[in-house]
Formats: structure tokens, C-alpha cells, sequence
């Protein structure tokens, strides 16, 4: 990331009540998600005239455990390249230098709606299957590739009016085989495997699982396994 002076490069501006210092190149920011990571905002890049998603990280260097998150997001989000997968297409921070480094923002390709909202949709039998196929299509990629995404949930699956579907927030994956802690607290409750509830090893499969998961509700417009243990 190049360092560039502050004033004649970016621009602050409130999104609610969190303020985003962006580069001048997008413009017309307009919140469209927030939630434990950080902040989204659509924009426009008027260097290219497409619209774009940027998302704010929350206090991503606020410990080691949130600097481990934005590090893996960013890094497997560079070294993925896939049409399911959402491809990131500028990272920069307003800080010009590293003792004042505090904040990072990604820019991704901006999508028309997430699974959640696409659930309460009455979709026929083609699009329900044109949508799980592009699901697998993605976490087939991604196993292929030695990762394994950990926490696919709707929120993390976004769509476009087209119906084409896009993976998205690698902050819980890791590499298949690697040496991590085996911990049951990945992946939403809904959408977790068994082997992971019951404190086991896992692999590759935990993301199959949540692929069910998922297509379920989408067929049952509810979800599957509710509960609060």
C-alpha cells in the first residue's frame, strides 16, 4: 500500500456514527451493512465509473486475534481468483505512516443483495438450483485451493439481480491441514457441522455442511437446525 499525504488524497466523511476517510476516487458513499468485522458502504470509483463496495474493518490492530483476521481476509482475498468468489479490487489507509496506522479499508465489487434477503424470495425450482450450484462451484475452489472457509452463512453469500452468487469474508479461514486450534466457536450456530459442535477434528466437509444448511432455508425459508446451544 503506497503512503500518500493525507488532504490530497482522501476525504472524510460520517456514515452514521462511524466516520470513513476514503480516497477521493469514490464518491456518493451510501451504507448498505455493518456487523462484527466492520462496516460497508456502496460507492462510486469515478476513475472507472463502476460502483463499488468498501468496507471499513472494525479496530482491525486493536489486538493480535483482530490482526490475524484482517491479515488472513485480505491475503486469501488477493490470492483467490474465481467468478463465485468476491474478487477485492483495492486495499489503502488514510495513515501515512505506520506508528499511526489504525485503520484499513477493502474495496470490493459491489453485489445487488445478500442470501438473507434472497430467502424470503419465492424462487422456483432454476434458480434455486442455479444459485446452489454457483455455492458449490465457489467452496469447490476454495478447497481445491487448500482453504477452508469456516463460517459460510446467507450473510456471507451475496447475489446479483442476474443470479449470479459470489462467496465473500475470509477473516475465520484457514488452510486445510494447518496446524490451528480445532475450535467449535467457528461458523455460525445454524450452519455449524456436527464434527465441530461436538469438539472434534474437522476438515474440508464443515463447509459442505453449511452449503445444506443454507440450501435448506432457502427451500423452507427458515432455518434448519434452530437453537441456542
Amino acid at each position: 500500500m503506497a503512503r500518500h499525504n493525507f488532504s490530497d488524497m482522501f476525504y472524510s466523511t460520517m456514515i452514521g456514527d462511524t466516520s470513513f476517510s476514503v480516497l477521493k476516487r469514490y464518491e456518493n458513499l451510501q451504507p448498505i451493512g455493518s456487523g462484527a468485522q466492520g462496516m460497508v458502504c456502496s460507492a462510486l470509483d469515478t476513475e472507472t465509473g463502476e460502483k463499488v463496495a468498501i468496507k471499513k474493518l472494525n479496530r482491525p490492530f486493536q489486538n493480535v486475534t483482530h490482526a490475524k483476521r484482517a491479515y488472513r481476509e485480505l491475503v486469501l482475498m488477493q490470492l483467490v481468483n474465481h467468478k463465485n468468489i468476491v474478487s477485492l479490487l483495492n486495499v489503502f489507509t488514510p495513515q501515512d505512516c505506520r506508528d499511526e496506522f489504525t485503520d484499513l479499508y477493502l474495496v470490493m465489487e459491489l453485489m445487488d443483495a445478500n442470501l438473507c434477503q434472497v430467502i424470503s424470495m419465492d424462487l422456483d425450482h432454476e434458480r434455486l438450483s442455479y444459485l446452489l450450484y454457483q455455492m458449490l462451484c465457489g467452496v469447490k475452489h476454495l478447497h481445491s485451493a487448500g482453504i477452508i472457509h469456516r463460517d459460510l452463512k446467507p450473510s456471507n453469500i451475496v447475489v446479483k439481480s442476474d443470479c449470479s452468487l459470489k462467496i465473500l469474508d475470509f477473516g475465520l479461514a484457514r488452510s486445510a491441514g494447518s496446524n490451528f486450534m480445532m475450535t467449535p466457536y467457528v461458523v455460525t450456530r445454524y450452519y455449524r457441522a456436527p464434527e465441530v459442535i461436538l469438539g472434534m477434528g474437522y476438515s474440508e466437509n464443515v463447509d459442505c455442511w453449511s452449503v445444506g444448511c443454507i440450501f435448506g432455508e432457502m427451500i423452507q425459508g427458515q432455518v434448519m437446525f434452530p437453537g441456542v446451544d
